[in-house]
């Protein structure tokens, strides 16, 4: 009966206890030295604009008010610090990918990168409306990285960052982290195209992570971290806790054969 105990106890602690190898973001080869220096590539293609994005766009001259009337007010300019201002403010990217700038008129940008909108906007302002000598200053932004993080996270919804480019630990750390239950090895990335969505998995685990095509995220990401499997056991996730729930277990066992020998 002890044998039995003994090999249930240790099978269990064996099966429930998580290594802190699941744990460790971007852990390096076996074969790579601590203290060697490595330059992640970037490997993702830029972002090219989609139906809904969010973008901002700043014109600027020597005579800034030649170009007030293709800006937003002051007062909304101002307001742009705020969720709510950005999506009063911005442009909107329609349904047939065209934006609605003041004096320009619709603008097609679906399938653009940012740079490439910037060009088109310098390009009709020179051709249309100044000269060269102007010294016309266009700025194209998307209106902050727009992300859902559900699962296994500190703070699962509705994310945004505040910059042009972001990967995906920093969109985690944005989220209050993944705690001790999550799995850091099959983080999933569903991703929408033009043709409809993708998924992709990610290790964070390994530092190859970082060489991935998918470790910068892109607007509108949903990202789902999955339970490990000692979550849905119930059993515990460190030796403490896989020992107390056991000795319960045993507890209530013996505690049942007692009460049915009494009878």
């Amino acid at each position: 009966m002890k044998k039995i105990v003994f090999f249930a106890l240790f099978s269990v602690l064996f099966t429930s206890c998580i290594s802190t190898k699941d744990l460790m973001y971007l852990q390096p080869d076996a074969t790579s030295k601590s203290d060697s220096i490595k330059v992640a590539q970037e490997v993702s293609k830029p972002y090219r604009i989609q139906t809904n994005d969010v973008i901002s766009i700043t014109i600027k001259a020597l005579d800034q008010k030649l170009v007030d009337m293709f800006s937003v007010t002051e007062s909304a300019s101002q307001s742009q610090t705020s969720l709510q201002g950005l999506y009063y403010t911005g442009y909107t990217v329609d349904d047939h990918g065209n934006i609605r700038v003041p004096i320009l008129g619709e603008l097609n940008v679906l399938g653009f990168t940012t740079d490439e909108v910037r060009l088109k906007v310098e390009k009709q302002l020179l051709e249309e409306y100044f000269k060269k000598d102007a010294n016309i200053f266009v700025t194209v932004k998307l209106a902050g990285l727009k992300y859902t993080i559900n699962g296994e996270i500190g703070s699962p919804g509705i994310k945004f960052l505040y910059q042009d480019r972001a990967t995906i630990m920093e969109a985690i750390a944005n989220s209050g982290d993944i705690p001790i239950t999550g799995n850091r090895k099959d983080v999933q990335i569903i991703r929408k195209f033009p043709h409809g969505f993708e998924t992709y998995s990610i290790d964070l685990t390994k530092e190859s992570a970082m060489s991935s095509p998918n470790f910068y995220i892109q607007p509108n990401d949903y990202i789902i971290i999955k339970p490990l499997k000692q979550k849905t056991w119930g059993t515990g996730v460190t030796g403490v806790q896989s020992v107390a729930t056991i000795m319960t277990a045993i507890s209530l066992i013996t505690t049942l054969l007692v009460l049915s020998k009494t009878l």
